[in-house]
């Protein structure tokens, strides 16, 4: 059981990274918009 409850961890974790790549590219989004 102690095996299943970590994997669940690094899911919980990877979609942390997944809204901070989000930010990045909202950012980006907005810098390209001033640069059009």
């Amino acid at each position: 059981m102690k095996s299943m409850d970590k994997p669940k961890t690094a899911d919980k974790k990877k979609p942390q990274k997944t809204l901070k790549e989000k930010r990045a590219e909202k950012r980006a989004k907005k810098e390209s918009k001033e640069n059009e």
